[in-house]
């Protein structure tokens, strides 16, 4: 083991020895041989460590795990975002980003451990095979499905296009258990929906992956065309509970409704690899009335969308205070090892705001009723509340969205109605409403 880190010093030294000859003085290459020096003795004391667990603990352990585990030790030490992934997990990541996957084309969930589908997506295989809401699954390729926990069921569904599955379903108004034999085909996530409300367009984003400009492109046309151009009133993009995603989406989601200007910008260790992001020009929506919701489950890519059409005036943000992720994470794949997930930077609204643990502020605060029992249960601080969260790096003040997630009623729900009422009265030119320019 020894010889194991005398070779990662050997590497450490090599690398920071050619930089320090270079760019520094002997003084400063003392230095780095210094601070290597007590990095080896950090390396050798790992190194005792792991020989004496892989030696006298009690059971034989998993040298693998062992090690796969010290690193994420390590990683998940620096902030609440790092992390290490295994090669089954990148894999899992790399589909959610993709947003498509080949597969059956059901939602899912899970029930008193059963699998019970909550709908069939459209055009799959699963709708067309006769799949209904409500259904549920006993059996995959002959397997029970029982005793599975939610991952395990659909990664038994999911698989390479062309292959097939059979499952077997009991359904409620069904006397014998009904056997399907489907092939999987690319089912593609759908992370925006679009839906009609009287003049109004509904743009509901449910997380930032590969599809989801594509998917709030053609829903804005779609809406534009049902309702008509000359009676739509507006848009509401509809961000409540949307975790994030990625950081190029996020940015052509706010470029879609902004014709110029910053729309983020992110900043890392060394000042000279901050980056910029701006407009690139035509609004989608030939400049129609905007309103963002947002509440505490509002995260990351959400957040660099709300406060990028907020600092423009594009947009009105209605709801509560947003979660506050304001940092930026790299993924660095490791060959076939999995991945190492590393917060590189913080990001920065277009007036200069780092939203890291403190969240956007809505121009409009609108809070949900919760229900007596939930009250006090599913609070969040947001990310000031997390153990070990990146500092703001502006000011000090930290507070973070906070809110407790409840799925909201159509009929009662608080914010949809206060954005309905705010583009009307933008519509009708209600003095004590601002429009957005």
């Amino acid at each position: 083991m020894r010889k194991v880190s005398l070779l990662i010093l050997g590497a450490v030294i090599g690398a920071g020895g050619m930089s320090v000859v270079s760019q520094t003085s002997l003084l400063s290459s003392t230095s780095a041989i210094a601070a290597s020096a007590d990095t080896y003795r950090q390396l050798s004391l790992f190194g005792d460590v792991f020989e004496k667990i892989r030696t006298d603990y009690v059971e034989k352990p998993d040298e693998s795990k062992l090690v796969e585990s010290a690193i994420n030790g390590m990683l998940t030490s620096l902030d609440p975002h790092s992390s290490y992934m295994d090669a089954k997990s990148f894999r899992d990541m790399q589909v959610q980003t993709r947003g498509e996957f080949g597969g059956l084309g059901i939602e899912v969930t899970m029930e008193d451990g059963l699998v019970k589908v909550v709908t069939p997506i459209d055009d799959t295989p699963a709708s067309r095979a006769g799949i209904l809401a409500n259904d549920v699954i006993t059996q995959i390729n002959g397997e029970q499905v029982q005793g599975l926990n939610l991952n395990q069921a659909v990664d038994k569904m999911r698989g390479p296009i062309n292959s097939s599955v059979t499952l077997k379903i009991q359904r409620k108004e069904a006397k014998d258990p009904i056997e399907v034999k489907l092939t999987r085909e690319t089912i593609k996530v759908r992370p925006v929906r679009a839906r009609v409300e009287g003049d109004i367009g509904v743009l509901r984003i449910t997380q930032f992956n590969e599809q989801t400009y594509e998917g709030l492109r053609s829903g804005i046309e779609k809406l534009t065309s049902d309702i008509g151009a000359d009676k739509l009133t507006g848009f509401v993009i509809d961000l409540r509970n949307n975790p994030g995603g990625l950081l190029d989406q996020a940015i052509m989601v706010s470029d879609a409704f902004l014709d110029r200007g910053e729309i983020v910008s992110t900043r890392s260790r060394n000042p000279e690899d901050t980056q910029r992001f701006t407009a690139k020009g035509g609004d989608l929506t030939k400049g129609k009335p905007l309103v963002v919701l947002v509440n505490g489950g509002s995260a990351s890519a959400s957040e660099i969308v709300a406060g990028a059409l907020q600092d423009h005036k594009r947009a009105t943000v209605i709801g509560t205070r947003s979660f506050g992720k304001g940092s930026v994470q790299t993924i660095i794949p490791l060959g076939g090892n999995g991945a190492v997930r590393l917060t590189t930077a913080r990001y920065y609204t277009p007036s200069g705001r780092s939203i890291q643990a403190k969240g956007i502020d809505p121009d409009q605060e609108v809070t949900q009723d919760i229900p007596d029992e939930l009250k006090g249960k599913d609070e969040t601080k947001g990310e000031a509340g997390l153990r070990g969260h990146l500092m703001n790096g502006g000011d000090k003040e930290e507070r973070g969205g906070s809110s407790a997630y409840v799925p909201p009623d159509p009929a009662k729900d608080k914010q949809l109605t206060a954005a309905y009422d705010f583009l009307h009265g933008v519509r009708k030119g209600a003095s004590n409403t601002a429009v957005p320019n």
